[in-house]
């Protein structure tokens, strides 16, 4: 692939994760995510084969970004002084407001049961991975689970409340219960 194309099809990805994290990969349209990326839909197919291929690819973008995150965790934390730093950063406002770069799975989860299968592929490669990485041994792997779960829903309802006191209220007792 030359440059020129790379560039391009990075440009999409990157509308596309914008859209995915806002709203799920299900519901952007392709016209919506290539008009947000400064391109015509004419394009789309010189870089993609449909839709749910680019929103595959910007989901998994996503994901592999937010475990490069955690990998550049200090070594020496524990398992829960790990798990307790993401809950710190996963559970902020500055995290349910961001538009960019933010975790894809709490708009995400409730539509990958119409989407391909890749898609329940690959969150599941990243939930095995993640609690590789959160859990300092295998005795605290359902407690990673579980504050993932925490996590994951406790955002995604305080994203769904929209800024206010009530999100707010929320996002700290969430985070809480992950300390």
């Amino acid at each position: 692939m030359n440059d020129k194309k790379a560039q391009t099809r990075e440009r999409i990805l990157k509308a596309a994760s914008a859209a995915l994290i806002q709203r799920g990969p299900a519901e952007p349209s392709v016209g919506e995510v290539m008009g947000a990326a400064g391109l015509t839909v004419g394009g789309f197919y010189a870089h993609f084969d449909s839709k749910d291929a680019m929103m595959l690819e910007a989901f998994k973008q996503l994901l592999t970004h937010r475990r490069g995150l955690i990998a550049d965790m200090d070594a020496g934390l524990t398992g829960e002084e790990r798990r307790a730093l993401v809950a710190a950063f996963y559970l902020s406002r500055k995290h349910r407001d961001s538009s960019e770069s933010a975790c894809p799975i709490p708009a995400s989860v409730g539509e990958l049961g119409r989407l391909p299968d890749e898609f329940r592929v690959a969150l599941n490669e990243h939930v095995e991975m993640m609690v590789a990485q959160l859990a300092a041994s295998p005795e605290e792997t359902d407690k990673a689970l579980a504050d993932m779960a925490l996590m994951v829903g406790g955002l995604a309802l305080a994203r769904a409340l929209g800024p206010g006191e009530l999100s707010d209220r929320l996002l700290r007792a969430a985070k809480s219960a992950v300390l």
